[in-house]
């Protein structure tokens, strides 16, 4: 039994070194596949991270690009904002008493208000915390003069948007805000970080790309202990392109002050000849600057973006019921049909009944026998009620579309605009929008409605200006635009020649000088010297909706190759266009015309 035992010992001492061995070469194998992971397969992570651990990046921020007017104005730019700010986590408790007070007195803020914000910090564990927000230069300038007295406070500074001229073209303009986190995810990889700065309306939206410009820094060597060793270079930042628009500056002042007494409304300043917007004002309106403050109070937030009164909304894009500057529509329907040529001459009445209702004339009494000119100035409903129906809708709809209703002018801030509404047989067979197909006919009460531009007819200030330019300037179709564009992109967009008869247009337009030479236009000429001559439209809408009245007034001068058309709008504001909507193009014509 001993030997037996010593036998089986030495067995086992003969197979340990075997034992070993295999131990040792699975123990270099899973060694060696560990640098192969780490060396060959995953060299370009581990190297990241290696780099990252040793160098720091100082990133600066690109200087959004300027807003101008069409004569350099600006109208939105970057500026410095400074901060007065303290570190409560790593602020000297020794002095801190005593810098509070000569702060205090310094720059006139309680004590008590700092104090507060100190604790707050403390409590919250922020690693730092505004005193004031957006310091002046006064204060500034004192804090800098006594920088080394008070050092428990700090100076931080940051780029904010700017808007120099606040509410004034805001709809147009557009404003900023931070990317939050959802956004960061697929813009990090054009380019943007967290809370960067991105275009949310107007023209800081749709010119974004053009406008943001590209990050920059310097890129520094840090030993292991976080150290500063050397700097491996610097990217600068690229600030973002200009954009220049087609606003003028004075027409646009102009613009905002003739609203100030509206409720609400909307006024466009067009070149008919290639549809450069020289104004584009909505009232209410907002201060753009709101959104470059980092502290946004509850109140003024909700002011913007609660109010009933909506003052985000861009009126001048948005559509209404346009009553009697609708009947240049009718009028071109009734010519182009051939069923009521150019020497037309109908009986205008007290009312005419159509359906169960009978609709007035304005005057309740007509007009007697007129034509389309004599039609135009006077603005006869019964006129336009006969032409409308005796055309039908389609035909009424069929130049509309010509003319540009129903669709999007093509103004580059197409995302605040609304196509409207132009009623036909087809869009009433298929419910109206809101019924059931085939239980909601055409009725002759609506054929009514629509020769006057009630009803069924919704549309926006907007396309109300590229229809009148196209009767302005003798046929052409414009793209109404905001943006200076090179002659390439003119060419192509502003000779849209549309299809009606030359004549027919000719005759719309000599309407349209009678209403402002004898008819209900005739008071655009009042307390104005040396206007040239102007033709334009008056008009008055019941509101759709159920509110007050709307005021139209449509105009362009020189009658003959106009340079200049003016749409006014007030929004439930009864009394008339050539009340309320008229003196406020008066008012722009007049500074047009001194400035020219």
């Amino acid at each position: 039994m001993i030997k037996s035992n010593s036998n089986k010992k030495l067995i086992s001492f003969k197979r340990q070194p075997l034992v070993l061995l295999i131990l040792s070469s699975f123990t270099f194998f899973l060694i060696l596949l560990r640098l192969i992971f780490l060396q060959l397969l995953n060299y370009e992570s581990f190297k990241k991270m290696s780099d990252e651990n040793r160098i720091r990046l100082i990133a600066s921020p690109p200087i959004r690009g300027r807003i101008l007017d069409k004569s350099g104005n600006v109208l939105a730019d970057s500026r410095i904002q400074y901060s007065l700010i303290i570190k409560p986590q790593s602020l000297d408790v020794s002095n801190w008493q005593k810098h509070k007070l000569i702060l205090s007195e310094l720059l006139n803020i309680d004590r008590d208000f700092i104090q507060k914000k100190y604790l707050d910090g403390l409590r919250n564990k922020k690693l730092s915390v505004n005193i004031i927000e957006d310091l002046n230069i006064d204060q500034l300038i004192k804090y800098k003069e006594n920088e080394n007295i008070v050092s428990s406070f700090e100076i931080a500074t940051k780029l904010i948007r700017n808007y120099p001229y606040k509410s004034v073209a805001a709809h147009v303009i557009g404003y900023t805000q931070p990317i939050n986190k959802s956004e960061y995810k697929f813009l990090s990889n054009k380019g943007y970080k967290l809370n960067d700065l991105i275009g949310r309306t107007g023209i800081e939206y749709v010119y974004e790309d053009l406008i943001r410009g590209e990050w920059g820094g310097e890129m520094i060597e840090v030993n292991s202990l976080g150290n500063f060793q050397k700097s491996l270079g610097t990217k600068p930042s690229l600030q973002g392109n200009d954009i220049k628009l087609t606003i003028d500056i004075n027409l646009q002042l102009v613009a905002e002050e003739v609203l100030k007494d509206k409720k609400a409304g909307a006024i466009i300043v067009m070149d008919p000849r290639d549809g450069a917007i020289r104004a584009m004002a909505s009232k209410p309106t907002f201060d753009l600057n709101f959104f470059s403050k980092d502290f946004k109070p509850q109140a003024e937030y909700d002011k913007i973006f609660n109010s009933p009164e909506k003052p985000l909304f861009n009126r001048a894009l948005n559509a209404y019921d346009p009553g009697s500057v609708w009947k240049i529509v009718t009028a071109l329907a009734g010519l182009e049909s051939g069923k009521f040529p150019i020497d037309t001459m109908l009986d205008t009445k007290p009312c005419i009944t159509y359906g169960n209702q009978c609709f007035r004339e304005h005057n309740d009494l007509g007009f007697g026998v007129i034509g389309y000119e004599d039609a135009l100035r006077v603005s006869s409903n019964t006129f336009f009620y006969q032409i409308g129906y005796g055309v039908g809708v389609d035909e009424i709809y069929e130049v509309s579309r010509k003319l540009g209703f129903n669709a999007l002018s093509g103004i580059e801030i197409s995302e605040q605009e609304n196509i409207g509404l132009v009623a036909s047989s087809e869009w009433a067979k298929q419910g109206r929008g809101w019924g059931e197909p085939g239980r909601t006919p055409w009725l002759p009460e609506d054929i009514a409605s629509m020769s006057i531009g009630q009803f069924v007819v919704q549309v926006t200030p907007i396309q109300i200006a590229k229809a009148y330019a196209a009767i302005a300037n003798g046929g052409y179709l414009v793209t109404p635009h905001l943006v200076e564009k090179d002659e390439e992109y003119l060419s192509d967009k502003k000779q849209i020649k549309i299809e009606i008869d030359s004549n027919n247009i000719q005759l719309i337009r000599s309407g349209l000088r009678k209403v402002v030479e004898s008819g209900t236009g005739v008071s655009i000429n009042y307390g104005v010297s040396n206007l040239p001559p102007v033709s334009g439209k008056t008009g008055t809408a019941e509101d759709g909706e159920g509110g007050s009245d709307h005021a139209w007034f449509v105009c362009f001068t020189p009658s003959q190759k106009s340079e200049l058309l003016i749409v006014a709008f007030a929004q439930n504001t009864p009394g008339g266009g050539s009340v309320h909507a008229l003196p406020m193009a008066r008012k722009i014509l007049k500074v047009w015309n001194e400035k020219e």
